[in-house]
């Protein structure tokens, strides 16, 4: 790449240096030149101009090694901050970050429950403010806001298919509403795919060509997928539903219409049910009564702490979820050949220690390619925070890899004044 730097060019040059500053910490210019295949003229004028934009900051030299000793460059994690909103029945998680993706600020508030969308929306804004009040930052330094829901997404409206308990999202202009709320840009993306890359941007992924987080929810079962570092979001973003795949072809009828999905079989809400109707359980572990939907993930949760206490039933319900479930990330992995997969969100965030060794284990014996290379196994260390953290994530990369990603977030977030680099 020679000459100047416009346009086209410009944008993809700066995405591709503030990702490589971001991926490495500290870097100088020639470490840059290195990493990018750029010409010493093409790094010059994009880090200065980055420089000016107050993205990115010179932090001294580094060790001589003979010869000059070279100027040290690394974003200014605090110019810019992202807001992540994970949307969910059972809770509402807030997550604020600067621009290396790291945790500033985070809160976790009363679900969506059976209210109405614009009174929930309305709620949520007026939380958005404070989570950006309550950590002193500027709300100029907002890009704006990543907002993640259990899927099926429509690119049009939103939740065009949801779980039943939040059915009266149905078609709801979620995005639209919370930014006219909030005030702020709106990017909205699935829970489970937003769980990817968050656990991506932590540097949990290192470098897998593959990789897949499976994530459980309040109610359901979703997986997000990377390849080579850029999430697949399939056709219309729904990607990696493995809760939706058939483990028996006559087995209970799932809420999307087919029979014996993964998420009908073993999800939060299949396991919570067979223990309800177990009365000597539902007892012990203080369960609510069968027919209430809104306390799905808090009994999940209460279930998870019978089994710990030593319930040989509580502990074999579980057992018996994480090998379905186990079964479901063995078809996934052999379809994407994957090298890593995390389990992760809220009910794993407390039954993960009863699922791993499960899901591992499956992998481990049967996983088609495991003769070539194995699967690594992980947890994840947010588990419960992670789609948050996604969430703003994909709003930090409409700074930092914006067209690798091929995302854009609605309005114009490079009008706003550059933030001082000091």
């Amino acid at each position: 790449m020679t000459g100047p730097v416009r346009g086209t060019h410009h944008a993809s040059s700066r995405s591709a240096v503030l990702d490589v500053i971001r991926a490495a910490g500290t870097i100088s210019r020639v470490g840059l030149i290195q990493a990018t295949g750029f010409t010493g003229a093409t790094i010059s004028t994009v880090v200065r101009r980055l420089i000016d934009d107050g993205l990115v900051m010179e932090i001294g030299r580094a060790e001589s090694t003979g010869g000059k000793p070279r100027v040290l460059l690394r974003l200014n994690h605090t110019s810019r901050y992202a807001v992540g909103v994970q949307l969910d029945h059972a809770g509402i998680t807030y997550v604020l970050t600067d621009l290396a993706g790291s945790v500033v600020s985070r809160i976790a508030r009363a679900g969506a429950g059976t209210a109405e969308p614009p009174a929930v929306v309305a709620r949520m804004a007026r939380e958005v403010r404070s989570l950006i009040d309550g950590a002193g930052v500027d709300p100029d330094r907002v890009l704006g806001i990543g907002l993640v829901s259990p899927g099926p997404l429509t690119p049009a409206s939103g939740m065009g298919l949801t779980p039943p308990v939040m059915r009266h999202w149905e078609d709801f202009p979620l995005d639209q509403a919370l930014s006219e709320a909030a005030r702020l840009p709106v990017v909205l993306d699935n829970d489970a795919t937003a769980a990817a890359l968050g656990e991506h941007w932590s540097g949990v992924v290192g470098t897998s060509r593959t990789f897949a987080a499976v994530y459980m929810g309040g109610t359901g079962i979703g997986t997000g997928l990377m390849i080579d570092g850029v999430v697949y979001r399939g056709a219309s973003g729904n990607a990696g539903e493995i809760g939706h795949i058939c483990l028996d072809v006559a087995g209970p009828v799932c809420w999307c219409g087919a029979r014996g999905c993964t998420e009908a079989l073993a999800g939060p809400a299949a396991v919570v049910a067979e223990a309800r109707a177990d009365g000597r359980l539902a007892r012990a572990a203080g369960l609510a009564k069968a027919d209430d939907q809104q306390r799905i993930a808090a009994d999940f949760a209460a279930l998870t702490r019978a089994a710990r206490r030593g319930d040989s039933t509580a502990r074999g319900l579980l057992e018996r979820s994480a090998r379905y479930l186990a079964v479901a990330s063995r078809t996934l992995a052999n379809i994407m050949d994957l090298e890593l997969l995390v389990l992760t969100g809220p009910s794993l965030a407390s039954a993960g220690s009863i699922y791993l060794p499960v899901v591992r284990d499956e992998l481990d014996r049967s996983f088609f390619a495991r003769a070539t290379h194995p699967i690594d196994v992980q947890l994840s260390t947010s588990a419960a925070a992670a789609p948050a953290i996604g969430a703003a994530t994909l709003v930090l990369q409409t700074e930092l890899v914006p067209l690798r990603e091929g995302l854009r977030l609605p309005g114009r977030l490079g009008s706003r004044e550059p933030a001082s680099a000091n």
